[in-house]
């Protein structure tokens, strides 16, 4: 019998590889530093609306304060925070993986019409008009639910940054073998530089700081997007409307 020379090209039996060590550390730092850029994005957007509440309910005490104006702006206040703890715990199931996305399909056409009808009273208070258009019988490959939540969320995008007078067209169809839902606008637009950074969490563009957004919902479209094996894109330009269009494969 012929004896081979022991194989030194692996760790032995109870060791660990020094690249798999750093491999580890490396995972290990990214996540631990994504996190902690997470909670302290979080912090910092929950903090505002909890100032701006703690100011308005000391300014009740001033002589002269209109109380009920007061506690009423106070109130909307705790609905914005509200509204925002939903969406980062909804946007966290995304990303762990937990609340899923793409099981079975549906149907687009009536959720979008169901979306936009639900959203024409805010609209026309911001001047702004709706229309969905598209083929009836397209569908795409995602849950009802997540689907509403892509559909209203591009709308309210819309209708809170587009600027009065504007149109937003919310359409469905096919291009070969992918369905493509596409929002567009033909309002004030956004810089050409931002367009890459409108899926990252917390991001607003300028003219949007001033607004109760929760800088939350462009992030929420995109991982319902990915998750379902689709990409996200948007396009346009200062002056230029925005145009964001979601491609599925069919």
């Amino acid at each position: 019998m012929t004896d081979f020379p022991e194989d030194k090209s692996g760790p032995a039996a109870g060791e660990v590889d020094d690249m798999d060590v750093e491999a580890d550390h490396t995972y290990s730092g990214s996540f631990d530093e994504l996190r902690t850029g997470f909670t302290a994005a979080v912090s910092h957007e929950l903090r505002t609306p909890l100032a701006r509440i703690l100011a308005l309910l000391d300014s009740t005490d001033l002589p002269d304060a209109d109380v009920r104006a007061l506690i009423d702006q106070a109130r909307a206040e705790v609905e914005n925070a509200g509204a925002l703890i939903d969406e980062i715990l909804f946007l966290s199931e995304l990303e762990s993986g937990r609340e899923v996305v793409s099981l079975g399909h549906t149907t687009a056409l009536p959720v979008l019409d169901g979306v936009l009808n639900d959203l024409s009273g805010a609209a026309a208070r911001a001047g702004v008009t709706l229309t969905v258009d598209g083929d009836a019988n397209i569908d795409v490959p995602l849950r009802p639910k997540m689907l509403r939540m892509i559909a209203q969320n591009l709308a309210e995008n819309a209708i809170r940054y587009a600027g009065h007078g504007a149109s937003f067209t919310l359409s469905i169809h096919r291009a070969g073998a992918f369905v493509v839902l596409t929002a567009a606008d033909d309002g004030a637009g956004v810089p050409e530089e931002t367009l890459p950074r409108l899926f990252e969490r917390f991001y607003r563009a300028d003219a949007a700081r001033t607004s109760r957004g929760t800088g939350l919902g462009l992030a929420i479209v995109k991982r319902v997007v990915v998750a379902a094996g689709g990409e996200v894109e948007a396009d346009g330009g200062r002056g230029r409307g925005l145009r964001i269009r979601a491609t599925f494969p069919a």
